[in-house]
C-alpha cells in the first residue's frame, strides 16, 4: 500500500496541471510581449516627433533668415509680393550672390510647408518659372487647429489683417505647429519666431 503511494506521487503533473501552467505562461508571455510593443512604439513615436521638430526647427530658422534679409526684387518689385495666414512670398537675396531672389513659403495640401526659390532671369529682368521648391515640415497642423502661421505687424506693432496691404508690414512672426501623429504622445508642439523687416524699416 505504501509503495503503491510513492508510485503515485512519482507519476507527476497531471493533464489538468499542465492546461493550466501552459495558460498562465501565455498569459505573462502576452502580457510582456504587449509592454515591450507599446514602449517600443511610444519611444519610436517620440523619436520621429524629435526628428521632425528639429527639421521644422531649421526650416524657421531659414524662414526668418530668409524675411529679415528682405527687398525690392531685381525687376524693382516691392519686397512683398503676396501674403496670407499660411503663405507669404517675397524677394530676398538669401544665397549673397548679388541677385535677389523670389521667395515663397506655402502651406501645400493641410499638412506640409514648404520653400520655393526662384531665380531672376531675362533681359529685362524678370521672374518666371515654377522655381525650386524643398519641404521645410510634412507635420504642419496649423489648420487643424485654426491657427495662422503667419501674422503681420506695422511699424506701431499692430497687426496688419487686409492682406492686401502688403506696404505697411513692418515685421512677420511666424508661429508653426508640428505633430507627426496627434492621436499618440507627445503633444504638439509650437515653433515661434519673429523677423523684424530691416531693410523696409525707414520706408
Amino acid at each position: 500500500m505504501t509503495r503503491n503511494l510513492r508510485n503515485q506521487h512519482k507519476r507527476g503533473i497531471t493533464l489538468i496541471e499542465m492546461v493550466v501552467t501552459v495558460a498562465i505562461v501565455a498569459i505573462i508571455t502576452i502580457s510582456i510581449t504587449d509592454s515591450v510593443l507599446f514602449f517600443y512604439r511610444a519611444n519610436t513615436s517620440s523619436i520621429e516627433q524629435a526628428y521632425q521638430i528639429g527639421s521644422a526647427r531649421r526650416g524657421v530658422e531659414f524662414l526668418v533668415r530668409d524675411l529679415r534679409e528682405m527687398s525690392h526684387a531685381d525687376d524693382g518689385s516691392y519686397p512683398i509680393a503676396l501674403m496670407a495666414s499660411t503663405s507669404i512670398t517675397f524677394y530676398s537675396d538669401t544665397d549673397k550672390d548679388a541677385s535677389v531672389e523670389q521667395i515663397s513659403y506655402m502651406l501645400t495640401g493641410t499638412t506640409t510647408l514648404t520653400r520655393t526659390v526662384l531665380d531672376a532671369t531675362g533681359l529685362p529682368l524678370g521672374y518666371s518659372g515654377v522655381g525650386t521648391t524643398s519641404i521645410v515640415s510634412t507635420y504642419v497642423r496649423n489648420l487643424e487647429e485654426v491657427q495662422p502661421i503667419f501674422r503681420y505687424y506695422d511699424s506701431a506693432g499692430t497687426e496688419i489683417t487686409d492682406y492686401s496691404d502688403t506696404g505697411s508690414v513692418r515685421s512677420v512672426t511666424v508661429n508653426m505647429i508640428v505633430n507627426i501623429q496627434p492621436i499618440r504622445q507627445p503633444d504638439e508642439f509650437t515653433l515661434r519666431s519673429s523677423a523684424t523687416l530691416r531693410n523696409l524699416r525707414d520706408e
